[in-house]
């Protein structure tokens, strides 16, 4: 029997009723009632009254459940309407829409935009072939350049290796003057002025470490009518920090020089509006950020780019990322100061690329020499990014590689400006093999042939996966995204995103992509990007769509009372356990005397940790964090759906597949309807006692 929403609603405050009978008769004057010749003592009802406020406990929970379900499915439906209602232009590959509830142009007009009858038409057409050489738009492109031509400001959603910085190039070199490009690492500007130089297209580059006189001769360029060149390549610190850059923008604008303005990974905006806010900034020289506090700094001075729009309010912007939701667009055009800009939105799906998730070895240099067997033997000769956690690991990872006769060298952000341009370019020209970087590579990098990215650690958030992943195949050949997931590498990044707002919340929404056995990979990332997905659009391009049902569904129910009695024991003698110490005493290992308390676990250690995760995920278990002056530790404590195990009607499973990873699905029907059993039972008790008068009538009712 399942209950809806309001029948268990229903049930919740007659819940609340009941308990004021049985508080008003426990209170009232002595009452008998003959229950097989034994008349009941005040203790045996507060008895009942406990268990009556137990079940209230779990019915809140479910509640709970029920209204966060509701949500998702509302949600779910405000997607499948939007879709609705853009079936009849199913022919194109986009959608337009402002950043209110009314698109800016109906879609007829959009459609104009993807015409060639404009009065500069011809000249794209021509520098297209001539200085690009290419001969066709890629869907959304055309459109997207006929609209910045026009002035429009315009925010481009495109995925990753699908073109989008052909859409200010292209512009920059058909209009007077030059583009300014904002762009948040020295790697990816590095690699766009390489490519453009390769074609003759004139570019230049600003950022902390150009030296005095390019900076000179770059700031002159600026206001000069004959235009030295067309693009001119910015750090958002450089916008924030260089009082002498914003002059000579201001007077190339008065020239009428300046033709628009570009800001590469638009999303940055709003991360850091997510994520931190400016009181932040002392916390960068925390240790548990330093090693990051440069990607940090750069969020922090994308907020600032406001100043842009606002003192040039008639030049027009194109933002453009890979990874922006609806919401994160609406920070990004109040942060960046731009009213109602069109929105152009592809879709996330990347038919060439495979993701696949692997189990990591616990044992380190095992990890790594799985790493290199599979460069080895796979990808011989092929081109590839290696993602690892820290700067030590690019280190590491790349020396070990290295020994396997594997030509990889590392890139992080604490590496020499020309050390780091030297493996770009090496990388670039195909004279190294692989690069094994920290996030400090990668946004924008656009080599055609990379054949495969490889997570040695899992990403922050799945937008960051999507994004760092998104580096493979952009020649449009297949190409391989795998990721490997530890359950240590969790917690070490968990205590590093611990200050942003939502880190934790888009840490387990990867560890849950990860988790997952039985769900198409696209279809978990199709819901962090507003959009539908039909699994069989996969092709089985993933390894849950290959190998479907290579999984089993596994009891866990007393597996996860095992370990909700493991921290309850720790609680009561003051005691915290990491995920790992939780691990180990649960499968026997630790003090004699915790041993004897507890019930170790036949699971392997692989499934074991999987249950852990899983009861993570599903609420039993929670996060608990504690600081020193050096590091921070992450605890488990009990979470809030820990009390639901207390019940014996209350049952957990979760699909295991043969690496012993799995998801969790909660079997709460039979217990809801135990509850209303139970709820019908005491109102036909409370309701005679209210006639305990009535000896015979009371005695009657008892015997049933």
């Amino acid at each position: 029997m399942y209950l809806t929403y309001s029948e268990v609603r229903n049930l919740y405050i007659y819940l609340i009723s009941t308990l004021v009978h049985v508080n008003s008769h426990i209170c009232s004057e002595p009452w008998s009632l003959t229950v097989f010749c034994r008349v009941p003592s005040c203790s045996d009802v507060q008895a009942e009254l406990d268990s009556v406020e137990a079940e209230l406990e779990l019915v809140e929970l479910q509640i709970t459940e029920l209204l966060q379900k509701q949500t998702e499915l509302t949600g779910r439906k405000d997607a499948l309407l939007q879709r609705l209602e853009d079936v009849c232009d199913a022919a194109q590959p986009s959608s337009s829409k402002s950043s209110g509830a009314h698109p800016v142009l109906s879609k007829q007009e959009m459609r104009l935009y993807d015409g060639i009858d404009f009065p500069w038409s011809k000249e794209l057409e021509q520098h297209l072939k001539d200085s690009f050489h290419l001969s066709t738009f890629r869907p959304l492109q055309l459109r997207a350049i006929n609209l910045t031509m026009s002035g429009r400001d315009l925010f481009l959603v495109m995925p990753t290796g699908r073109g989008k910085s052909l859409c200010f190039q292209l512009p920059a070199v058909c209009s007077k003057g030059f583009t300014l490009v904002v762009s948040p690492l020295v790697s990816l500007m590095e690699d766009q002025i390489m490519y453009l130089k390769s074609i003759d297209v004139p570019a230049v580059m600003l950022n902390a470490s150009s030296s005095r006189e390019h900076a000179k001769t770059v700031m002159a360029g600026m206001t000069d009518p004959k235009a030295p060149f067309k693009l001119l390549y910015v750090t958002p610190e450089k916008i924030a920090k260089s009082k002498l850059l914003m002059s000579r923008l201001e007077k190339a604008h008065n020239a009428d020089l300046l033709s628009r303005i570009a800001v590469d990974e638009v999303h940055c905006c709003s991360q850091w509006g997510h994520d931190f806010r400016p009181g932040d900034q002392g916390n960068l020289t925390n240790p548990i950020h330093l090693k990051f506090n440069s990607v940090y700094f750069i969020l922090y001075n994308y907020k600032l780019l406001g100043i842009l729009k606002r003192q040039f309010p008639n030049v027009p912007l194109l933002g453009l990322t890979a990874t922006a939701t609806s919401s994160v667009l609406k920070d990004c055009e109040k942060i960046l100061c731009v009213p109602k800009p069109i929105t152009l939105s592809a879709s996330f799906n990347r038919t060439n690329l495979y993701y696949e998730v692997r189990i990591k070895d616990s044992n380190y240099d095992a990890s790594i020499s799985d790493v290199a067997s599979l460069i080895k033997n796979r990808y011989k000769d092929q081109s590839g990014i290696v993602y690892v956690f820290s700067q030590k690991d690019a280190e590491s990872v790349s020396s070990v590689l290295q020994k396997r006769d594997i030509l990889a060298f590392p890139y992080h952000s604490h590496m020499e400006a020309d050390d780091k341009s030297q493996v770009h370019r090496k990388w670039t020209s195909n004279k190294i093999q692989v690069v094994v970087a920290t996030v400090a590579f990668g946004m924008g990098i656009d080599k055609p042939d990379v054949r495969f990215v490889i997570h040695h650690t899992i990403s922050k958030s799945i937008e960051n996966y999507y994004q760092e992943s998104g580096r493979a195949g952009r020649d449009d050949r297949q190409a391989d995204c795998i990721l490997y997931f530890g359950f240590s590498d969790i917690f070490r990044i968990s205590t590093m995103v611990v200050m942003e707002n939502v880190g934790q919340q888009k840490l387990l929404q990867i560890v849950d992509y990860c988790q997952n056995v039985d769900r198409c990979r696209r279809s978990l990332m199709s819901v962090h990007f507003d959009e539908v997905w039909d699994d069989e659009g996969c092709n089985q391009m993933c390894d849950t769509c290959r190998h479907a049902k290579d999984y089993t569904t596994v009891d866990i129910t007393q597996h996860a009372k095992q370990v909700v009695h493991i921290l309850e024991l720790a609680a009561s003698a003051d005691e915290k356990l990491t995920p790992l110490k939780l691990v180990d005493a649960w499968m026997g290992k630790g003090p004699a005397k915790r041993r004897k308390m507890i019930h170790t676990t036949t699971l392997c250690r692989l499934q074991a940790e999987a249950v852990v995760v899983m009861l993570l995920l599903q609420g039993y278990l929670r996060e608990d964090f504690s600081f020193t002056p050096y590091t921070t530790y992450f605890y488990m404590k009990l979470g809030r759906k820990a009390p639901l195990l207390k019940s014996q009607t209350h049952t957990l499973s979760m699909k295991m597949g043969s690496t012993g990873t799995g998801t969790a699905v909660v079997s709460n029907a039979d217990h809801i309807y135990q509850t209303y059993v139970r709820l019908y039972l005491i109102e036909g008790i409370i309701h005679r006692v209210h006639y305990s008068g009535d000896q015979r009538r009371s005695s009657e009712f008892i015997k049933f």
